[in-house]
């Protein structure tokens, strides 16, 4: 299935403006990142079943916190340089927004001198860690990028092997990266959720993340989110194979409506923040900010001072 967008569409993807989709999928990220998390309290469990907002205020967490220094990257450099991603990442690494403890351990030996060239391939026993961590905050890289396929999917890539140098967490980070990348691209001409697949799917690397991706466009028609859930994962097992397929899904299921894909994703649990994080940045690079109900917004934790300050007076 071709999924490129044909020669005819190129001088309006040129017109794209890449970093208002950028911004507007980290605002989506970081209040699904938020509202997600809020779910891992038990006493917000009851509102969840019957689609009431938890209380505010919604803080965020280390995904939001990592998807705020990929974008400044990216607006700094234009692409990602990898040792100024690495600096970003270990320099503004707080503890307390409930990074793993082998990304802890990561980001303080760099921030002690060490060299995540050396670091990031030893976790695990030399195999790299697998983990969603690559994926979850890579949504607004694919948005910047949404002019150039390929070129998103490359640049991925790079942000992933700062921190995960598996090949099964790369293709997880490219995978969210291509569905954001087309999400945005919707802005001009909305795919359906069977397109946006097909178009991850063919640029993703051979991995269990794109036989999982491969499933989810085969179950578009199931409406279902737990049955969906149960047959791809649902960030349980906290790796990327277990986290982007579904999230993918529910993103191409509900990719004009913020809210409905929002609930849908956190009705299933698993590392709900990571899912809803992946499903806002995809849904918000296309449908932009503004679609994300006021009072979310509202709610949501407001982005770090030193990120905010580059938004020229734009608030989340």
């Amino acid at each position: 299935m071709p999924t490129h967008q044909p020669s005819s569409d190129s001088s309006a993807l040129r017109s794209l403006d890449h970093s208002s989709a950028a911004r507007d999928a980290l605002h989506g990220l970081a209040v699904g990142d938020a509202f997600g998390a809020q779910f891992f309290v038990p006493d917000n469990l009851p509102g969840l079943r019957e689609r009431r907002l938890p209380a505010a205020p919604w803080p965020w967490t280390d995904d939001t916190e990592m998807a705020c220094s990929v974008l400044d990257v990216l607006r700094r450099r234009g692409g990602v340089d990898q040792g100024d991603l690495a600096h970003g990442f270990a320099h503004r690494h707080d503890f307390d927004r409930g990074y793993g403890p082998a990304m802890n351990r990561l980001l303080r030996l760099v921030r002690q001198g060490g060299r995540w060239q050396d670091l990031a391939p030893a976790l695990f026993d030399g195999q790299g860690s697998w983990g969603n961590g690559a994926a979850m905050r890579v949504a607004p890289l694919g948005a910047w990028f949404a002019v150039d396929l390929p070129e998103a999917a490359a640049q991925a890539g790079r942000s992933a092997r700062v921190t995960h140098t598996h090949p099964e967490a790369v293709a997880g980070a490219i995978a969210v990266a291509l569905g954001a990348a087309c999400a945005a691209r919707g802005r001009l001409r909305p795919p359906s959720g069977a397109q946006l697949l097909a178009a991850v799917e063919e640029l993703t690397p051979q991995s269990r993340v794109r036989t999982g991706i491969t499933e989810a466009r085969h179950l578009l028609d199931q409406p279902h989110a737990a049955y969906a859930a149960h047959r791809l994962g649902n960030g349980r097992q906290v790796s990327a194979a277990d986290t982007v397929p579904f999230a993918l899904w529910c993103a191409a299921r509900h990719l004009e409506d913020y809210e409905e894909a929002l609930w849908a994703c956190a009705s299933v649990g698993g590392d709900v923040d990571t899912t809803c994080a992946i499903v806002g940045g995809i849904v918000a690079a296309g449908v932009g900010a503004a679609a994300i109900p006021a009072a979310w917004r509202d709610a949501c934790e407001t982005l770090p001072e030193w990120m905010a300050q580059g938004e020229a007076g734009e608030d989340l």
